[in-house]
């Protein structure tokens, strides 16, 4: 409601994973369509994650899970949102997810996951499509 400027997202690696190209590929994609785009690095908490898209007023985040841990760490950083007051923003991600995995984690509060082999632009579609949509200046 009277927002204005590009969609603001967080990209994060969650945990212990150290594996960061797709988070990369990801953030740049969303930069290179005009968003703006907060990319935490590697090993960050649930805790540092909701408080740096608070901080940065983000409309949405996007997690990057290659270890295992995403029923987990979802679910930690969506409580952590709605603790917070902040469940307005969008939570999606991607990464190795089972696709047993996928239903639940949605019914959960995910938006969206992206599995290996997503191109980009249907990442950034979604976003686009389903994201706070800026203001027309």
């Amino acid at each position: 409601m009277g927002v204005s400027g590009p969609i603001r997202v967080v990209v994060a690696k969650p945990g212990l994973d150290g594996h960061d190209r797709g988070a990369k590929v990801i953030a740049r994609a969303l930069r290179d369509a005009g968003m703006e785009v907060i990319y935490t690095g590697l090993h960050q908490t649930p805790e540092q994650i909701v408080d740096t898209a608070i901080q940065e007023d983000a409309d949405a985040i996007g997690l990057s899970v290659l270890s295992g841990a995403h029923m987990t760490l979802f679910a930690k950083v969506l409580d952590l949102l709605r603790d917070r007051d902040a469940a307005d923003i969008k939570v999606f991600g991607g990464g190795i997810i089972p696709d047993a995995d996928i239903a639940p984690l949605k019914a959960l509060g995910v938006a969206e996951i992206f599995t290996p082999g997503t191109p980009t632009g249907a990442a950034v579609d979604w976003v686009r499509a389903n994201v706070r949509q800026p203001a027309e200046a």
